[in-house]
């Protein structure tokens, strides 16, 4: 059989930028995908007729510019439309907008309190501050900080001396600020509950921790570092569903000559004398590569795929123990018609952007107590839009489709796991909130697809459905992603790497691992690389 310079395992978003990467360079690559379908979570697909459900990921703006330009992701059909405005209903019937227009969007701030709308300067100045600090790392591979290679002691004066630039107040402020919780850090500017919830909702995203759990205020971050055209921190849809992002992506990788297949679900990568020599997949058929990179979270990679037998002890131990807790779920829905929600217009450009209904980080942190309880939120936390008012190929003319991200949802109910009649209630719980807030609501829906932890992982891979494949904790991060010394994408195995969400710098459709992640490879082919970023002697 025909032998691979490098395989790839798991079309999602992650593993096609690595396989694209590896291919321009140059190199014969197979990219293994267990679905019949490709985009792991970065998938749109058509479960309601003439409709299309971003199911699982749902906005696009972590997608690293460089490597949109260089797969030349335009030219193989990626379209981001940017989206502005939000909105925060209140349970005595007002509301707190977002908008895009500076002094609307002070004015309306100063409807709820003048402090506050002075307060968010300061308060946008600093976030902004560490986004500063840390995006430029994203696209370089951490050091590992117990080395004494050239190497890492050259990439920890780099990291370091983008600390010491701070200077000493900026420094303290920045270690408190990657610790804090995001609900200690908003009261801190502000004053108003509405202000401060519709804040902090980016702080638990995706995320098995409350707003006053330390270490929430980095996942706020997190959120903040992507940009649309050149703005940081904007948000936007790709045109078609987020599949439009795995789909140029795989156009970009075929272009340069790579395979993808199809319904070929890897049982075990294959191993002989401390050399990763190929895979083979469940129904008995094996592929050959020298290089074999896996996409899958590390729980996955080294508990699932591959034998105890061929890794060191040490390495089975860390990824027992490394923190993957689901705590979302996802509703999509197709409407007859766009919904009318209380107290502002259909025309408003408040519907276009999101739309929450968690009016004070008391009642997130009380979502957050139903999780703990091993329940979902009977109260949850929502991150609602309906993109097909900016993507108009979303439903037919007229109708409408609505994504809900629901915080949160634990991976078992009670300690068991999930059942239909669990999923069913789950939803309820969801719809009757936002009808509580859209009177017409129910009366328009035509089809609604439930997602639990259960079918996130059973779909898409995802472990217990966390969407960043491991919590994006301080104790995951930068070299401690997936953990110590394994956070330069290399695993224990000679010939073995990993590319997925649960290395550095973590989750969200960024690309930045899948790209990192080939960039040491061809180093280690000592081959030229055209990947971005890089490491401090490149």
């Amino acid at each position: 059989m025909k032998k691979y310079d490098a395989i790839v395992i798991g079309a999602g978003h992650n593993g096609l930028t690595n396989a694209a990467y590896l291919a321009k360079a140059g190199l014969d690559v197979l990219v293994l995908e267990r679905n019949a379908y490709i985009g792991g979570a970065t998938v749109s697909r058509e479960l309601h007729q003439d409709w299309t459900y971003s199911n699982c990921s749902y906005v696009c703006s972590l997608l690293r510019p460089e490597i949109t330009r260089d797969l030349e992701l335009p030219r193989h059909g990626l379209q981001v439309v940017p989206y502005g405005g939000g909105v925060t209903f209140t349970q005595n019937g007002d509301y707190y907008g977002n908008y895009f227009d500076h002094e609307r969007q002070y004015r309306e701030m100063a409807r709820h309190s003048v402090r506050d709308a002075n307060a968010y300067e300061r308060y946008g100045a600093d976030v902004m501050k560490q986004t500063r600090l840390i995006r430029p790392f994203l696209m370089r591979t951490p050091p590992d900080p117990t080395s004494l290679k050239p190497r890492d002691l050259k990439e920890l004066s780099v990291l370091a001396k983008s600390f010491m630039e701070m200077g000493e107040e900026g420094l303290a402020d920045t270690l408190k600020f990657w610790t804090k919780s995001v609900g200690d850090y908003l009261d801190e500017y502000f004053e108003t509950d509405v202000i401060k919830a519709h804040l902090g909702g980016t702080g638990i995203i995706g995320t098995a921790l409350g707003v006053y759990s330390p270490g929430t205020a980095y996942v706020l971050l997190h959120h903040y570092m992507g940009d649309v055209d050149g703005t940081v921190g904007a948000w936007g849809f790709a045109r078609g569903g987020m599949g439009a992002v795995a789909d140029a992506l795989a156009s970009s990788f075929k272009s340069f000559g790579g395979d993808i297949i199809c319904d070929a679900n890897v049982d075990q990568i294959m191993v002989k004398n401390g050399q990763a020599y190929g895979v083979a997949l469940k129904d008995g058929t094996e592929y050959y590569a020298d290089r074999v990179i896996s996409n899958l979270d590390p729980k996955r990679t080294y508990l699932d795929i591959m034998a105890a037998s061929d890794l060191p002890p040490e390495v089975v131990k860390k990824a027992e123990n490394f923190k993957i807790r689901g705590s979302s779920g996802k509703l999509n829905i197709a409407l007859d018609g766009l919904p009318t929600f209380n107290g502002i217009d259909k025309n408003s450009p408040l519907m276009v952007g999101d739309m929450h209904f968690t009016d004070s980080l008391e009642r997130m942190e009380r979502a957050y107590d139903d999780w703990k309880e091993g329940t979902w939120s009977k109260d949850p936390y929502v991150d609602i839009l309906i993109p097909s008012q900016t993507d108009p190929t979303m439903a037919p003319p007229g109708k409408h489709m609505m994504t809900v991200f629901v915080q949160y949802a634990p991976p078992k109910i009670n300690g068991q796991d999930w059942t239909d009649a669990d999923r069913d209630n789950f939803g309820k719980t969801v719809i009757d909130q936002i009808a509580n807030y859209s009177p017409d609501f129910k009366d328009l829906i035509l089809h609604c697809e439930v997602r639990t932890p259960r079918e996130i992982e059973n779909e898409v891979g995802l472990t217990e459905g966390n969407i960043f494949q491991g919590e994006l904790t301080f104790d995951q991060l930068l070299f401690n992603r997936p953990f110590p010394g394994y956070a330069q994408y290399r695993g224990p195995v000679k010939g073995m790497y990993m590319c997925g969400s649960g290395t550095h710098p973590g989750g969200g459709v960024m690309a930045a691992p899948g790209a990192n992640a080939a960039r040491e490879i061809l180093m280690d082919m000592q081959r030229p690389s055209t990947v971005p970023g890089g490491y401090a002697d490149d």
